[in-house]
């Protein structure tokens, strides 16, 4: 039986409940096996793409039949500094049964947690060496999980490249322990991930499988869009084709024009041709400027490439012509872009990741 319902079935902006994640079971199914038995695991995929959320609706099941999460988020790192902080931030916000542990194993340790950053701030006489005090947050880490079954997840690890031996530190003390801890590195920068996981003279790092996130399949976004309006006394009618058509598997983006879809149809209602073209204005409204700032950002040559991907033509004909576009600059654009996330292949064919950013690329300089 439907419930009718104020609140919009499709959020889209952060991370989702655990409940909320759907579409993803074959990926969660072995995200879930692999932290059970403790393999080394590294999660690519774009921004947007749903890594924070499934991360965090394995673990939330995992947590109902043993090990317990520590999540330590590195985005935006700058320094040493910066990834004491987030480890004893993470550290400090362990909470329920294992906080018990952590805190006896921290005060056998002398180590106290939760002061890091105000000790970093000090003047720089008093202020404790960064690298020995992450050292011994790790070594906390460890011998908590010597004592109780740990997951943990190193969310935006991408970030870790900013700093130098940062990696390295991490590798010491972590690689003769992986055994005991489930560990999963998530990042969004495709390029520095592989690098980070695929390179030999990193031999822990290396050990990791890269495990990608892709788009949602068409089936599973026309479940998501038809249950959540059923579910909340409506009826999706056309735009469950034009959703699953326009946002081609993107998660996030197909929540958010699903969301404005269902915010213009009224409970007991259909959502029809109008309805699409309401929400479509909508969310294009909410984010071009976005989409500007972005695109202006970009080098000259990758701005040229989106525009002769996103108008169907090769980056080496005659749109490329048009454009000035010389085979050089469109290779090391679409290298760059790869790397970065921007551009992904499908069936051997370059995509826009973002198909908001594509569509505003093509309305903005169309013919």
């Amino acid at each position: 039986m439907a419930v009718v319902s104020d609140r919009s079935p499709f959020p889209y902006q952060g991370p989702l409940a655990p409940e909320q994640v759907s579409g993803r079971d074959e990926l969660l199914r072995d995200l879930a096996e692999r932290l059970t038995d403790h393999r080394l695991t590294a999660l690519l995929g774009p921004r947007r793409f749903g890594k924070t959320s499934l991360l965090r609706r394995v673990t939330s099941d995992l947590e109902a039949v043993g090990p317990d999460t520590i999540w330590i988020d590195l985005y935006e790192l700058n320094s040493m500094a910066d990834l004491a902080v987030a480890v004893d931030r993470a550290l400090q916000a362990v909470t329920g049964r294992l906080r018990k542990v952590l805190s006896a194993v921290a005060a056998g340790l002398t180590v106290q947690l939760g002061v890091i950053g105000i000790e970093l701030s000090r003047a720089a006489r008093d202020r404790p060496d960064p690298v020995l005090a992450l050292r011994s947050l790790l070594q906390v880490l460890v011998r908590t999980a010597e004592k109780h079954p740990l997951i943990v997840v190193f969310d935006e690890f991408s970030g870790i490249a900013n700093v130098e031996g940062a990696a390295g530190l991490l590798r010491t003390e972590l690689q003769h322990h992986y055994q005991q801890i489930g560990i999963v590195f998530a990042g969004s920068q495709p390029s520095t991930m592989r690098t980070l996981f695929g390179h030999q003279a990193q031999p822990f790092f290396a050990q990791a499988d890269l495990v990608e996130i892709g788009p949602l399949d068409d089936l599973a976004v026309r479940d998501i869009v038809e249950r959540g309006f059923e579910e909340t006394g409506r009826r999706a009618g056309v735009v469950t084709d034009q959703v699953v058509r326009f946002s081609r598997g993107h998660p996030q983006r197909a929540m958010q024009m699903a969301d404005a879809a269902w915010r213009l149809t009224p409970v007991d209602g259909e959502a029809d041709e109008e309805t699409w073209a309401g929400a479509l204005d909508a969310v294009r409204t909410s984010v071009d400027s976005g989409s500007e700032r972005l695109y202006e950002l970009i080098p000259t040559g990758q701005q040229k490439t989106l525009r002769a991907i996103v108008s169907g033509g090769s980056i080496y004909g005659a749109v490329a012509d048009v454009l000035d576009l010389s085979p050089g600059t469109a290779k090391g654009a679409v290298d760059a872009l790869l790397g970065n996330g921007y551009l992904s292949r499908r069936n051997d064919k370059l995509v826009v990741v973002d198909p908001l950013f594509a569509d505003w690329i093509r309305r903005r300089f169309a013919p």
